[in-house]
């Protein structure tokens, strides 16, 4: 029962007492804890009477001496944040050297230097800092040609450095590196005109692109027709000669020589689709008349060694066995 007692009493102590004791400890002004980059001034009676920058636990009385008891009373102590700041000042109006309204866009980094400067030599270090900074941009980068302009962002932020950082050190400020990250065009009207520029130039381009294609085609077809030309130019000339030994050769064999003429007679004749008409053999003097008179329209005449044939008369019966 008496180590819940103890427990409970010491949970009370370290919950609510322990603050409340090092508040009025610090009101007192008997220690401080500076955090990794910050800056304690302190100041009594307009004076500056010590500077904590390093990060650590400060026993007041032993670092500002006998004031440290009446400072938190009399004086002020300013805590100053020493991180690395940033900032960014979009489209600052300048005009280039052929006159095209410009905006440019710069980035900064800046950090404080010296605290005593920053706390009294200017009441907006930070304001001012942004307008000399917006001042130099455009007293500096104004009347440049507009290829450098567009080009050499490098030589426009160093330019700009160099001309803020003297007066910078002087508020306390540092101001660290400087770029000019956009370069634009301000007047809508001239972007408009830009943009229809690009637009028939990329036209022209890929006009010319397939052009050039077509006419490398064309080239490289003709080539190959040319070329092909030749070749079945050789190959008619060489015909004739591999036809006629190939026919030199089969005429030394009259048998063979005469079949294969035979057969391309006949494929000639069958390729023509031409009518034919066969006749028997024996009998062809006889079918030939038969065939000459029924196209003149006359009957057939009999020949000499041959009677002639009775023509049947509608009274006289046909003849039996014809």
């Amino acid at each position: 029962m008496d180590f819940i007692k103890f427990a409970f009493f010491t949970f009370l102590g370290m919950f609510f007492v322990e603050p409340v004791f090092l508040g009025i400890v610090r009101a007192l002004g008997l220690y401080a804890i500076v955090e990794e980059r910050t800056c304690r001034v302190y100041v009594l009676f307009g004076k500056v009477i010590r500077i904590l920058d390093e990060p650590g636990f400060y026993f007041l009385p032993i670092s500002l001496g006998p004031a440290a008891f009446i400072v938190h009373f009399f004086g002020k102590c300013h805590v100053l944040d020493m991180r690395l700041d940033q900032e960014y000042l979009r489209s600052q109006p300048v005009n280039s050297e052929e006159g095209a309204p410009m905006g440019i866009g710069i980035w900064y980094e800046m950090f404080i230097s010296d605290p005593v400067a920053y706390l009294f030599n200017n009441m907006d270090p930070r304001g001012s800092l942004r307008a000399n900074i917006s001042n130099a941009t455009v007293r500096c980068l104004s009347n440049m040609p507009l290829a450098g302009m567009l080009e050499n962002r490098h030589v426009m932020s160093n330019t700009v450095r160099a001309e803020v950082s003297p007066k910078s050190a002087v508020w306390g400020y540092r101001l660290g590196s400087t770029y000019v990250r956009k370069v634009h065009f301000r007047d809508v009207g001239m972007i408009r005109q830009i943009e229809e520029k690009v637009v028939n130039r990329l036209r022209q381009v890929t006009s010319a692109i397939r052009q050039d294609g077509v006419n490398q085609v064309s080239i490289i077809t003709s080539s190959a027709e040319r070329e092909a030309a030749i070749e079945f130019a050789k190959a008619a000339t060489m015909r004739p000669h591999i036809v006629g030994q190939a026919l030199d050769e089969i005429s030394r064999e009259p048998e063979v020589s005469s079949a294969l003429f035979e057969v391309l007679e006949t494929q000639r004749a069958l390729d023509s689709r031409a009518a034919l008409t066969l006749l028997p053999s024996g009998a062809s003097g006889e079918l030939m008349a038969t065939l000459l008179a029924a196209s003149a329209g006359k009957k057939p005449v009999a020949k000499p060694d041959e009677p002639p044939r009775p023509t049947p008369s509608p009274s006289m019966p046909p003849a039996a066995g014809r």
